[in-house]
């Protein structure tokens, strides 16, 4: 028989890929960035290497990559990213219904995002959501000073919700929020909607492809 789990107490929620399809268009700022300064790669090379990592590991990796970066590079790509994060980005397919579901049976959620919270306001910002999550249920690796893999965000969240660790649900798309969600000993849902949840589930997450899908996954 499956096993079952009882109903969270939390919902924790990863931003981009997950709340927000951002990532898609985050990449293909960081690939053609990059190509100005000596790496070429696809977007799918992109979105291996860098998505669900801090800007600096980016930074790091592209490096090691011979991408040739000044030092001030991360200001320079986050202003090519938000610039472009402007022109639109849409909800991810099933959020809005499933925050009304976890609202109806009274699940408190929140968001934790390796992003900054100036990167939120301008996605979260355009589908309605920067006022439900923020200031009170919106945790920042930029402004919390730790980031995934580590699991101190997750952990952040769940002390400021007053709920235990093994009572939060982590929504994640990335290795690195799959491995703090692990970490933080907290239950974890890898979204994959485009197969390639092979690297999820061997992290530890239970994978699934569409948003519909959780409220049987929580039993809700």
């Amino acid at each position: 028989m499956p096993k079952t789990f009882p109903t969270p107490k939390l919902v924790i929620f990863d931003c981009d890929g997950v709340l927000v399809d951002s990532e898609p268009a985050s990449n293909q700022v960081v690939v053609e960035n990059l190509a100005r300064h000596g790496l070429v790669l696809t977007m799918e090379q992109s979105m291996a290497y860098f998505v669900g990592g801090t800007m600096a590991g980016v930074m790091e990796k592209a490096r090691s990559l011979g991408a040739d970066l000044p030092e001030d590079w991360i200001g320079e790509v986050y202003a090519e990213t938000y610039a472009r994060l402007e022109q639109g980005v849409p909800l991810t397919p099933g959020i809005p219904e499933l925050l009304a579901r976890l609202d109806a049976q009274g699940i408190p959620v929140c968001v934790a995002s390796n992003g900054s919270e100036e990167k939120m306001r301008i996605t979260l910002g355009q589908n309605g959501l920067w006022r439900r999550f923020h200031p009170h249920a919106m945790f920042s690796a930029h402004s919390l000073g730790v980031a995934k893999p580590e699991p101190g965000l997750f952990l952040a969240a769940a002390s400021h919700f007053g709920v235990q660790a093994r009572d939060c649900l982590v929504i994640e798309d990335s290795g690195s929020g799959v491995t703090a969600a692990v970490r933080a000993g907290m239950r974890c849902l890898g979204f994959a909607p485009h197969g390639g949840g092979q690297k999820l589930a061997a992290l530890g997450a239970e994978v699934f492809r569409d948003m519909a899908e959780v409220p049987a996954l929580l039993s809700i």
